[in-house]
């Protein structure tokens, strides 16, 4: 039963560090495909806590919101409410902190995840730089969902291999097996300097260079791009494409981006090439 003194007030330090640690216990077996109750894990809470239903339920919603900042994967059915208490960011930065694993346990993937039918999505639309408590951005910079992908290898290539087996498949359906014979895995065969990871075809045979970005985060998960790679995209604006691989821990979907890449994402320089 909800103690009725709390209604209304803030989550102390401890109520918080009790409700993430149980937040992420869920969200470890719903990635590892254990069976779970939310309803029972809320219940518990209430009991332990003293929390109404509600407030709990909210406390999740939270909890997802910043997790999706950072590039994280959250638990479906707690869809991310941004309304934060600033509190919550301390409690997740102390459970990461002291949890380290976390952040690798969820980039790391077994075999290739299923392909569904509706593979390709929209991309999200552009939004304004909007901005965000200066409490979050530390966390976010502490934890930095782009460098974890980028420094996460592994990652990278099993979502480059998954978009190889779409193209396949694709044209595959298409009529066009000649065509997916000859798709490339360049990124494997020649390194990651060419400026994209894949050649590809159209069912009409004109080649597409792809380069896919991976995450285990959401659609709007930001990413690096490299110097090679913008400039093949404005060298061969018809060919070139981002393939967007998002969800893929759980859920992997595509968007695809083409040029002018300055119409569909926010461009931001973060480091430069020194030398004598």
């Amino acid at each position: 039963m909800a103690d009725e003194t709390k209604i209304g007030t803030h989550w102390q330090d401890d109520e918080l560090d009790v409700i993430v640690a149980d937040y992420f216990a869920m969200l470890a077996a719903d990635l590892s495909g254990r069976p779970y109750v939310k309803s029972r894990h809320s219940a518990v809470l209430m009991a332990q806590i003293g929390r109404t239903h509600r407030s709990v339920e909210f406390k999740h919603q939270n909890i997802s919101a910043v997790l999706d900042e950072l590039g994280m994967p959250w638990i479906p059915g707690y869809k991310p409410k941004r309304n934060y208490q600033n509190a919550i960011f301390n409690a997740i930065d102390r459970y990461l902190t002291a949890h380290p694993a976390i952040l690798e346990a969820a980039q790391n993937l077994s075999p290739l995840p299923p392909l569904p039918a509706d593979i390709f999505v929209a991309p999200p639309t552009p939004i304004a730089n909007e901005p965000i408590p200066e409490r979050l951005r530390r966390l976010v910079q502490k934890f930095d969902p782009v460098e974890r992908d980028q420094r996460n290898r592994s990652l990278g290539r099993a979502g480059e291999e998954f978009v190889v087996e779409v193209e396949r498949r694709h044209l595959t359906t298409a009529n066009r097996s000649d065509l997916a014979r000859k798709i490339r895995w360049i990124a494997a065969e020649e390194g990651d300097g060419a400026g994209y990871d894949v050649l590809s075809f159209d069912p009409t045979g004109r080649e597409l260079l792809l380069e896919v970005k991976t995450t285990n985060g959401s659609a709007r998960t930001p990413f690096f791009l490299s110097w090679n790679e913008r400039q093949l995209a404005v060298e061969r604006p018809t060919d070139w494409r981002i393939y967007r691989v998002h969800l893929f821990a759980r859920d992997p979907h595509i968007f695809t981006i083409a040029p002018p890449l300055e119409q569909a994402v926010h461009l931001r320089p973060e480091s430069w090439r020194a030398s004598f």
